[in-house]
């Protein structure tokens, strides 16, 4: 990139343009992921997994995204969001490939796909942040939320496909080997049209660029982390476990767990989309610790309670678990000098555990049954309100015109 390059800030209608790619990215994450994890049931029975081999299986992902994560700030600084989403985006779709092999012929090669899919999956999710970020400050208002809003939308019809999938019994390896074909044709075209990471002053003078290691030394964020681990923790475990909980242990039919599972995820889409006005209203820490609240009192209802009423405490834990990780990134990037670091370096702790968690419901849960092995979501959750205050903007920022009343204190 030029100095040219770097010195001239992208106009309305590239913002715009980069904010509808910024979507794409996020809705497609959230597709690929939503479009496996639908299929986990019918592929642990295929390969005649018990809970703990299978958790061990989507241990994979997390291995995968636990060597892509520290390394994606760097990878973002040397070639951008853009190209990373775009490389990430091709590697994730041929990765499905290998899982829809694997789901049918051996858990080795399954686990190769699912490792892969950590890798790719990893540094894309840190990329489309870092570009959300970017965007948010260009557009001067938050939209973090409703990016989330995004990913949750993409899980919400892959989890509504997979919901078809398997009430119309089609085979797993045709129905991810499509998916991937058609992440692979999409977002890598949409996301073109993302702008540059370098951040500008009103002026269109560049800031300095800062170390994307330097972030990971600096306590607010990294509690900034904490908070961010809790709700992401929330989110995977049900990814990959509510459909489970509520086939085994809740003893619903395969169609119903899976519809179990889009029920969170419609719940978490629409939170998402609509929580910014409560965030505008009443500031990040208060909503974050009311959510927090939610989420456990749905996991309780959700672990404790009848069939009718795990329904119920799926529908609130999806709501509560909604705004913690978009409210991180948007906490991340208050300093706009600093916001891609810091934002990749939350991204990466929420990633980790949004991946790294799940496979540990899973070996604790062949010990307990996985659905009290979910109980430990919401000791997560309690630690999240104690240390939300770390959400709070330091002294010294720059309120935007449309903060909340907290921001602008």
């Amino acid at each position: 990139m030029t100095s040219t390059d770097v010195r001239r800030s992208p106009d309305p209608a590239q913002v715009t343009t980069a904010m509808r790619a910024v979507y794409v990215a996020f809705i497609g994450a959230g597709f690929a992921f939503a479009s496996w994890a639908s299929r986990i049931p019918q592929v642990r029975d295929r390969l005649d997994l018990d809970p703990a081999a299978l958790g061990l299986v989507l241990l994979a992902i997390a291995a995968g995204s636990v060597i892509a994560l520290p390394l994606a700030g760097t990878l973002i600084g040397w070639i951008g969001s853009r190209a990373t989403v775009i490389v990430m985006a091709l590697v994730l779709a041929a990765a499905m490939g290998v899982i829809a092999v694997g789901s049918v012929t051996s858990v080795a090669v399954l686990t190769a796909g699912l490792f892969v899919m950590g890798l790719s999956n990893g540094a894309w999710d840190v990329g489309m942040n870092v570009q959300g970020a970017v965007v948010e400050r260009h557009l001067g208002r938050v939209v973090m939320s409703r990016f989330h809003a995004g990913f949750s939308l993409g899980t919400v019809i892959g989890a509504l496909l997979g919901t078809a999938m398997v009430a119309l019994d089609v085979p797993v390896p045709l129905h991810l080997a499509g998916v991937a074909v058609l992440v692979a044709a999409v977002v890598p075209l949409t996301t073109r049209g993302f702008v540059p990471d370098v951040d500008t002053d009103p002026d269109g003078v560049p800031t300095e660029r800062v170390s994307a290691l330097s972030a990971w030394r600096e306590p607010r964020t990294l509690v900034i982390g904490v908070v961010v681990l809790a709700f992401s923790f929330a989110e995977g475990a049900a990814n990959d476990w509510l459909a489970v909980a509520l086939i085994d242990d809740h003893g619903t039919s395969e169609t119903a767990g899976t519809l179990g599972f889009a029920l969170f995820l419609t719940a978490m889409t629409l939170a998402r989309w609509f929580g910014g006005a409560l965030l505008d209203r009443y500031g990040r820490v208060p909503v974050i610790r009311l959510l927090a609240g939610l989420a456990v009192v749905g996991l309780l209802l959700f672990v404790f309670g009848s069939p009718p009423v795990a329904f119920l405490g799926a529908l609130l834990w999806g709501a509560g678990a909604s705004l913690g990780f978009p409210t991180g990134m948007s906490a991340a990037a208050d300093d706009p000098a600093k916001a891609a670091s810091r934002v990749s370096v939350v991204a990466s702790i929420g990633y980790c555990a949004f991946l790294a968690g799940p496979p540990l419901i899973g070996l604790l849960g062949q010990q307990v049954t996985v659905l009290r092995a979910l109980t430990v979501v919401a000791v997560l959750l309690g630690v999240a309100v104690l240390v939300a205050g770390s959400l709070r903007p330091p002294a010294g920022t720059v309120p935007a015109p449309d903060r909340t009343p907290e921001q602008r204190v």
